[in-house]
């Protein structure tokens, strides 16, 4: 395989990070009935922030991503804007879900 370093203004990187979260209380239900609409929603918040998914896989109860964070942002940061506007994604596109799970 071959190693494809990236770069910024001085300096050449290749930082890859594997992520496993879980949606709050482990709820199974938004992976069966949301899925595809979750897979959407990460791969769009991941292009804004400018981080590539080299892989990723849902499981019933958490989800597994292999990204490229760039230097410049860490991986904390990253991962609470992720998991804080997907949640929000969510919500606007199936409003049922805020009264299921709670606020």
């Amino acid at each position: 395989m071959a190693n494809k370093l990236n770069s910024l203004a001085h300096t050449k990187w290749l930082c890859k990070y594997h992520i496993v979260f879980t949606p709050k209380y482990r709820r199974k239900i938004i992976y069966y009935q949301y899925r595809k609409d979750l897979i959407e929603i990460i791969k769009l918040l991941c292009q804004y922030k400018g981080v590539k998914i080299i892989e990723g896989h849902m499981m019933p109860d958490h989800v597994h991503l292999l990204v490229s964070i760039p230097p410049k942002q860490s991986v904390s940061s990253f991962m609470g804007y992720l998991k804080e506007k997907s949640a929000l994604m969510m919500f606007d596109r199936h409003a049922n879900l805020k009264y299921k799970f709670g606020n």
